[in-house]
């Protein structure tokens, strides 16, 4: 094709390589609202060494136990249940968490969206990737490091529905530190459902805030909340239901879990593990902790409401045993991600973990090779619901606008490698083949004349012209040809169609809410 040609590309004008990066952005856009895998697994243990993870994690919940903090109806619901309460100490005997979570836990589920054409199966062999979550900060290459205002939450709002290999518009993305903390979950949620029709996560830092997102999803799904065939609710928020590592649940997320199972809206809950501090230095040792708390939080769900969804998380990252301080892209929590990602499969429920990780300040090279050491792990593990996938930085301290454009690119090639080899008659290309034969090219064949806008990604952002091509049209580096894309989405940003009624009956809810409570930091 010609723009491969060296020639004729130096030629090439500043208009004309613009256009052909929006071509590439469009010719290469997933389009599904999750990915079906059609490669294997990457698995690192056998059979025997699951087992000894598994048989490693009973023997947690049930020599050492759990805790269940500052919420005694949690204890008495697992008593219930079985389990043996001593204070808010809670022992589990062997097997019977994942006697409760498989008897009725959901192997997969639909998370249904605003847009039912971007409802997402979540489990089984699907995958959808999800912004980064709870940064305080934002960066930008104009303004540096700075808090997060309302304005940059709806900003990335907006980034992620603009982005086609973003399925979900994410939960909180950044916080808007503008607005009170008691109120902003308000503002948050309808900023989800406003500027995007995409599924998004629910509010989880306090049970009555969880509350709110039940109230306004019904306002949003109006008579679609109800399945007629189940009688149940549909799922329409996904939200993070965070263990406090090591082997403790806190009332908030307890809380927040008790609100959504019992309106069937999905949890998914992460025992969140800095190794060498909130667990073992071992990847065995993290991964059967990770594990028997993952299982604890799973059945304390299942035994508010059999049934309800949920999803088994992980989180484990290494860290520096020198600063105390959390590490990317290093092999061991990859190694801990393979190891969870085949638990949850044996378990028979979808699995979360994150990708496109990073301890880098800035959108440079730490970040790009720590956050594809990060997502490449969740993409061949198997991972169903990969949070954080873009705009990860600083260790999850800011939220990057470059940064995260240059994720969702990664996350498009991912994609493709997910879809596996085309064994068609098109992808086999013996047509090609028979027509060129020996000694000659084959760009100008009918084959890859047919094929040449989609044969390959096209990255937006990746410059791969000559030298002078390049320097005539600034010299420009990937974290500046990203600031100017991720500028160049928000600009040609359309608001999807919203119901009036229903943008209305959201606005005085909200109204309502906001006037009812104090302002408050807490």
């Amino acid at each position: 094709m010609s723009e491969t040609q060296r020639s004729t590309r130096g030629r090439r004008g500043r208009g004309g390589r613009e256009g052909r990066r929006a071509e590439a952005a469009a010719a290469s856009a997933p389009s599904a609202p999750y990915i079906t895998r059609k490669i294997p697994y990457f698995e690192v243990l056998d059979e025997e060494g699951l087992q000894l993870i598994e048989d490693n994690a009973d023997t947690i919940l049930e020599e050492t136990g759990i805790e269940f903090r500052d919420m005694p109806e949690a204890l008495e619901i697992l008593k219930k249940g079985g389990a043996e309460i001593d204070g808010v100490r809670v022992r589990f005997p062997r097997g019977l968490c994942r006697s409760i979570i498989q008897a009725s836990a959901p192997s997969e589920y639909t998370h249904h969206a605003r847009n039912s054409a971007r409802n997402v199966r979540i489990g089984g062999k699907n995958t959808a990737f999800v912004p980064a979550y709870g940064s305080p900060f934002v960066f930008d290459l104009d303004q540096g490091r700075r808090y997060a205002t309302l304005e940059d939450f709806q900003n990335f709002v907006k980034l992620a529905y603009s982005s086609p290999s973003m399925h979900l518009s994410g939960g909180t993305i950044c916080e808007p530190v503008d607005v009170p903390v008691n109120k902003r979950h308000l503002d948050m949620l309808y900023s989800h459902i406003k500027y995007s029709d995409k599924a998004f996560m629910g509010s989880v830092t306090a049970p009555e805030r969880a509350q709110d997102t039940i109230e306004m999803i019904k306002i949003l799904a109006g008579e679609n909340y109800i399945d007629p065939e189940t009688g149940r609710p549909r799922t329409y928020a996904t939200s993070l239901i965070n263990a406090n590592s090591p082997m403790t649940f806190d009332d908030t997320m307890l809380g927040a879990a008790k609100v959504y199972a019992e309106n069937n809206q999905a949890c998914i809950v992460t025992p969140f593990i800095l190794a060498g501090a909130m667990s073992p230095v071992t990847v065995a040792g993290t991964a059967a902790q990770s594990l028997a708390e993952a299982l604890a939080g799973l059945s304390f769900v299942q035994l508010v409401n059999p049934g309800a969804p949920v999803i088994m998380g992980s989180f484990a990252s290494s860290m520096s045993m020198q600063s105390g301080a959390p590490t990317f892209g290093t092999p061991e929590p990859a190694l801990v991600l393979y190891t969870m990602a085949a638990l949850a499969r044996r378990l028979g429920v979808p699995f979360r973990s994150g990708g496109g990780l990073c301890g880098s300040k800035l959108p440079d090279a730490q970040a790009a090779s720590e956050a594809i050491n990060t997502l490449m792990p969740a993409v061949l593990a198997g991972v169903n619901f990969v949070l954080h996938t873009a705009g990860w930085m600083e260790g999850g301290l800011s939220m990057g606008y470059e940064k995260f454009v240059m994720d969702t690119d990664q996350a498009a090639m991912m994609e493709i490698l997910l879809g596996g080899v085309d064994l068609s008659e098109n992808g086999q290309a013996m047509d090609a083949i028979r027509e060129v034969g020996p000694g000659v090219h084959f760009l100008g064949c009918t084959h890859t004349q047919n094929n040449f806008k989609t044969a390959f990604y096209r990255s937006p952002l990746a410059d791969n012209n000559s030298f002078e091509q390049w320097e005539s049209e600034g010299s420009l580096d990937q974290a500046q040809r990203a600031n100017k894309h991720w500028k160049k989405l928000l600009a040609d940003y359309q608001a999807p169609a919203i119901d009036p009624a229903i943008d209305e009956a959201l606005l005085d809810y909200i109204k309502q809410r906001k006037d009812s409570m104090p302002d408050s930091m807490v």
